[in-house]
């Protein structure tokens, strides 16, 4: 005779047995590439901008050092806005339908950038770009928390972020040979078009929920389901929003990742800058050398997350790395400029070091929060991100144009990673 626990374990056991073998493969090969795709091509149409800066963008529209900072950080401001929005619409109605006009609007936008004449309505194309991709991060973490399971999630949510470091990886050589090929115009026309294409793949290819895939028997249908509610039995209910925002976890997360943001994307946007300095160096020598740090970042990202889900721990797979990038950026301070080969390894190493925890950081808010309000906090700390962002986009390139050379820049980085790793430490006390 099975008692009624023994019976229900033995039904736990069945239902993680079907979802680590058939289930786990078919979703692994059908959701993960386009998932991967998508975010790839996000990226891509807001950091090639820091090539078309360095490559006459700014001599042909009369920027001035000032004006180039504002640019790059408008975009951090739209999409500082609207990423709560995009995730109440994404965890109430539809991720896929959201996504999809996110594409095609983004698409056109930076497409459009390709075609200005004046300041004025680069800056408006570089706030309305920030404003539709600014759905697309929350929305997807959202879309991932729906179809994988709390041992699958840091690796997950891994893939769907190494969009970022495979897009520069691969597009800091070819916007290189595009800038100085065909001019920067040219470059923004033939990278923004790609995502007005794929918007139709996405469309075809992806559902919002496990129940709506066509390719999964219905066994596997309510395996999935059902795995993923028993996850959400142990988490202390929050009733809305608004007590969800008021918790300490979600506030001191929200403070931290504006300050990992700030060393993020003043790296991101500036280091094509920042190498094109270097003595003897021209715009397709800063493409190959502004890749090195993302193919290492790629190597960081996936040994994280494997080992963040191996063990199901998160906080020691992200404060380390950010007190590594925060050491990392002093140290190519106190080298200074006329050392740049070693300054450069140094760059490197904060590069991969600042990428590395995304995957176990966001696996965090959906084992510590329910579902019903998990995706809005998700969109306040993204948001909070984005603040970050545009801070670093800002202040690294005003540091850089006030005192002529890239110290005060570096120091600034070191210092907002140095106290993200602190908050980490802080916020996460309870938290493996």
């Amino acid at each position: 005779m099975v008692s009624a626990p023994e019976f229900v374990n033995r039904k736990d056991q069945l239902i993680s047995d079907m979802i680590h073998s058939t289930i786990a493969k078919k979703r692994w090969l059908r959701i993960i590439p386009v998932v991967f795709i998508t975010y790839s091509l996000a990226y891509l149409d807001r950091a090639n901008f820091g090539f078309a800066t360095a490559g006459g963008m700014a001599h042909d529209l009369n920027i001035t050092p000032a004006i180039s900072s504002l640019l790059s950080a408008l975009f951090f401001l739209g999409y500082f806005f609207f990423q709560i929005p995009g995730a109440l619409y994404a965890a109430n109605k539809s991720a896929k339908r959201l996504i999809f006009w996110s594409l095609i609007l983004w698409g056109a936008l930076a497409a459009a950038t390709g075609m200005v004449s004046n300041v004025n309505l680069l800056i408006g194309i570089r706030f309305m770009l920030g404003v539709v991709e600014s759905a697309v991060m929350p929305a997807m973490l959202i879309f991932l928390s729906r179809w994988f399971t709390k041992s699958e999630r840091s690796r997950a949510n891994t893939f769907l972020i190494l969009g970022n470091p495979v897009t520069i990886l691969w597009m800091s050589i070819v916007s290189g040979y595009l800038v100085k090929s065909l001019g920067w115009r040219e470059m923004f026309i033939i990278e923004g078009l790609p995502a007005i294409l794929w918007a139709f793949f996405w469309w075809r290819l992806i559902e919002n929920r496990p129940r709506e895939a066509k390719w999964l028997t219905p066994e596997e249908k309510d395996a999935l389901e059902e795995q993923l509610r028993l996850e959400q039995v142990n988490i202390k209910p929050v009733r809305n929003y608004r007590e969800a925002f008021r918790q300490r976890v979600v506030i001191l997360l929200s403070l931290q990742y504006a300050l990992w943001s700030i060393g993020v994307y003043g790296f991101v946007l500036w280091l094509p800058s920042i190498i094109n300095a270097a003595p003897n160096s021209d715009l397709v020598t800063t493409g190959w050398l502004s890749a090195v740090p993302y193919l290492l970042a790629v190597i960081g990202m996936l040994v994280a997350s494997h080992y963040s889900d191996k063990t199901l721990k998160r906080k020691i797979f992200v404060w380390p790395f950010l007190l590594i990038g925060a050491i990392a950026f002093y140290g190519s301070y106190l080298l200074g400029e006329d050392h740049f080969r070693i300054s450069f390894v140094l760059l490197v190493i904060a590069g991969g070091a600042m990428y590395a925890p995304y995957g176990p950081f966001f696996a965090i808010i959906p084992e510590v929060l329910p579902e019903n309000v998990s995706g809005g906090a998700m969109a306040l700390i993204n948001s909070f991100g984005a603040l970050g962002s545009f801070l670093g986009a800002y202040l690294v390139g005003y540091f850089n144009g006030a005192t002529g050379g890239f110290g005060a820049s570096y120091i600034f980085m070191a210092g907002s990673l140095f106290l993200s790793a602190i908050i980490t430490l802080v916020a996460l006390k309870k938290v493996k």
